[in-house]
């Protein structure tokens, strides 16, 4: 019975993606795609009834759905755009594959809804399946790149380094700062750590703790870091909470704190262009004078 349902489907395939084109357009408002383009939408969800019926048809099913799903991910559609549209597709099949039986009955009621619950489930298992796990992959890849761009440790020159914070820092960012401080003195053989605060917007009590935990780790390890982009208000809170920075070196610019490394590591900026007493001197010693 359940093949010649089946064949009652797959024969009259258009007339079905008709009605059902027509339910889940009308879903727009409550699925979250109201702001998808009605061309978009409705190439998408003939697409979408291609891979059902291929599905059901049982030709290369697995590779298709899997294609699909990752399709709504990129395109950013809500998971409810595939369990409704799949809900509503039971439904017309079943209403369709009914008026065409010659016995209306709970038995016959029961059989149809049987056989289309029989090809649809499959599909619903796997596209939710496809669909959160393509999703959490790129949400972990983006986490991971996020993390990698959150706290860059960035080797000016021999023994010097910059660690430029940009936006609030909370525990799991602070843990992530500390780790690429570490892992960075190493690899770069650092002697100093530039810590630029200059984008974070707020500092307070945690934030300094973090702060100072970071650079006496980092002292641990035989570097020294220091605190660059105090803004006058930051070091206004700072003072309001009684936070002792006392062995943490600060500058209020980035420019001061590097010269301040430079001296640490025994280095100095020499200007060469010659000043105007040097040049003075060397035309009197051309002169003989």
């Amino acid at each position: 019975m359940d093949s010649s349902f089946k064949k009652i489907a797959i024969e009259n395939s258009d007339t079905i993606v008709q009605m059902w084109l027509k339910e889940i357009s009308s879903l727009k408002d409550v699925n979250y795609t109201s702001t998808i383009s009605n061309d978009l939408y409705q190439n998408a969800s003939r697409e979408f009834a291609d891979v059902i019926f291929t599905s059901i048809r049982g030709q290369g099913s697995t590779d298709a759905l899997e294609a699909f799903s990752e399709k709504i991910i990129n395109l950013g559609w809500p998971l409810s755009y595939i369990t409704d549209g799949l809900q509503v597709f039971r439904r017309v099949t079943t209403k369709f594959i009914l008026s065409k039986h010659d016995q209306l009955d709970t038995e016959a009621f029961s059989e149809v809804l049987e056989s289309v619950d029989h090809w649809v489930e499959p599909i619903i298992r796997q596209l939710v399946n496809d669909y959160t796990g393509n999703w959490e992959n790129i949400v972990s890849l983006q986490r991971v790149a996020l993390q990698e761009l959150s706290a860059p440790l960035i080797p000016v020159m021999e023994g010097i380094t910059i660690m430029p914070l940009i936006g609030t820092i909370d525990t799991e960012r602070a843990k992530l700062i500390m780790e690429n401080l570490l892992q960075g003195v190493i690899r770069y053989n650092s002697e100093v750590v530039l810590i630029d605060i200059t984008g974070v917007p707020v500092v307070d009590t945690m934030v300094a703790h973090h702060l100072i935990q970071a650079a006496e780790a980092v002292r641990l390890i035989g570097a020294k870091c220091i605190l660059v982009g105090i803004r006058p208000e930051i070091a206004q809170t700072i003072v309001n909470l009684g936070i002792d920075l006392s062995n943490f070196p600060t500058k209020s610019s980035l420019k001061k704190g590097f010269t301040a490394a430079l001296e640490i590591t025994n280095r100095e900026i020499i200007d060469r262009e010659p000043k105007e007493e040097n040049i003075e001197s060397l035309i009197k010693s051309i002169r003989g004078e």
